[in-house]
């Protein structure tokens, strides 16, 4: 570990690229705690910290949401915006060619980046609508300029942080986008800390025990889901062309089990929220039927077998989802007989790909169970111990630790590029 540590600090350009992207961070960091004016952050803080649904979206935005600072909304409206043009890949037939050309990626790249402006003015007016309806007083009177010029502040910290994900990742120390994501996540474990210190009881000793152990049997259970793949035997054929003979060599396709990664989470994250924050609009309504229909909405919402059994149910079907708009089995096994290449006992072609789409769905089934575990591990965790601050962020210790195996994978292989430059 020590040597590894050495060798990243004697590769000066390696050393320059680490040391940029903690400069972004802190940046990133410095403008989450930056407040929209006229906002009274004490009162949001109380409303973030009885309400749950927003404390999730809180963790997303990296904490700029309960300060609403000018990157409150954080990446979402980009992550939103590629999601979509993903989905219009599977219904378009020209936008999947544009995804096999480099040109055309960098195209859609482009068409995603002017999408994720009017998603973050929209998504910035949401949530303002949505703090002036809350029985607490966050905004007071604010006037129409004021509102547009919130909005404005929030959509521009969303495209500034949008354009620091991307300089991140052109360092190929990681994907840019999940090291914001990481970085608001671990920035809020001070905070949870001190929570737990000062909320500490001699009495609940073994509760605090019990949480640790169950973190790290998470944090181990993390690592075995993310990095567990299933390798298919492939083979390919021997051909003779001219006087020589190519192929015949063995080789696998590897299945990964979670192949969606966090995708289905955050899926499911807008799906929750989706009817609660559309039903305080209609709290205040004049028919009675329609105001009784938007309060049994939030009440339903806020009971927590409710929430977590549906919850789970929807990220377990978007993973199912989420892996059939990333995988393609038919493509993989008209490739695999293009380049003469055939899985043993299997024929090419048809049954090649119905053999891929069934072991893909079997091996899904573990993942998703574990992605809708992971979800709802904080409320199984405030159930038992009845404690706030020792509920485990499932969804956030996923992406830390996937973001962790991520980024060392790509600074391991920088250091190997470079014992072969220098050899």
């Amino acid at each position: 570990m020590l040597n590894k540590l050495l060798q990243i600090w004697k590769a000066k350009d390696l050393r320059n690229s680490i040391l940029y992207v903690l400069a972004m961070l802190v940046v990133f960091r410095f403008a989450a705690h930056i407040p929209v004016p006229g906002v009274n952050t004490e009162a949001l803080k109380e409303l973030f910290g009885s309400n749950q649904m927003l404390g999730l979206l809180n963790i997303f935005s990296g904490g700029g949401m309960q300060n609403f600072s000018i990157v409150m909304m954080g990446i979402a409206p980009y992550i939103t915006s590629s999601i979509i043009f993903q989905l219009l890949g599977m219904i378009i037939p020209q936008l999947e060619e544009m995804q096999k050309e480099e040109a055309g990626r960098q195209k859609i790249n482009m068409w995603t980046r002017w999408a994720t402006v009017p998603l973050a003015a929209l998504q910035s007016y949401g949530m303002i609508t949505l703090l002036r309806r809350s029985s607490i007083d966050i905004l007071g009177d604010i006037s129409g300029f004021d509102l547009l010029s919130m909005i404005i502040i929030i959509t521009a910290g969303t495209i500034f942080l949008m354009w620091i994900g991307e300089l991140i990742t052109e360092k190929n120390i990681g994907n840019g986008i999940s090291l914001l994501i990481f970085a608001g996540i671990v920035a809020g474990l001070p905070q949870a800390a001190q929570q737990i210190i000062v909320t500490f009881n001699p009495a609940m000793l073994f509760t605090f025990v019990g949480f640790i152990l169950i973190a790290l049997i998470t944090i181990i259970g993390v690592v075995i889901i993310t990095e567990g793949q299933r390798n298919v035997p492939v083979q390919y054929a021997r051909q003779i062309r001219g006087h020589r003979m190519y192929g015949g060599t063995s080789t696998h396709l590897p299945l990964r089990v979670n192949m969606a990664g966090v995708i289905p989470i955050i899926f499911a994250i807008s799906v929750v929220l989706f009817p609660s924050m559309i039903a305080q609009f209609f709290v205040q309504a004049r028919s009675s039927w329609i105001a009784g229909a938007a309060e049994w909405v939030i009440s339903a919402f806020q009971n927590q077998l409710f929430y977590g059994i549906l919850y789970f149910l929807l990220v377990f079907a978007f993973t199912f989802f989420y892996t059939e708009v990333i995988f393609h089995p038919t493509q993989i096994a008209e490739n695999l007989q293009k380049q003469g290449g055939f899985i043993p006992g299997i024929r090419p072609g048809r049954h090649t790909s119905e053999y891929l789409a069934n072991t893909t769905h079997k091996i899904i089934f573990v993942g998703a169970l574990f992605l809708g575990l992971i979800a709802i591990l904080p409320l199984i965790m405030r159930y038992f111990t009845g404690m706030q601050s020792l509920a485990i962020g499932g969804t956030g210790l996923l992406i830390v630790v996937a973001v962790v195996i991520e980024t060392v994978k790509q600074i391991e292989s920088q250091l190997t590029m470079r014992e072969y430059e220098g050899s």
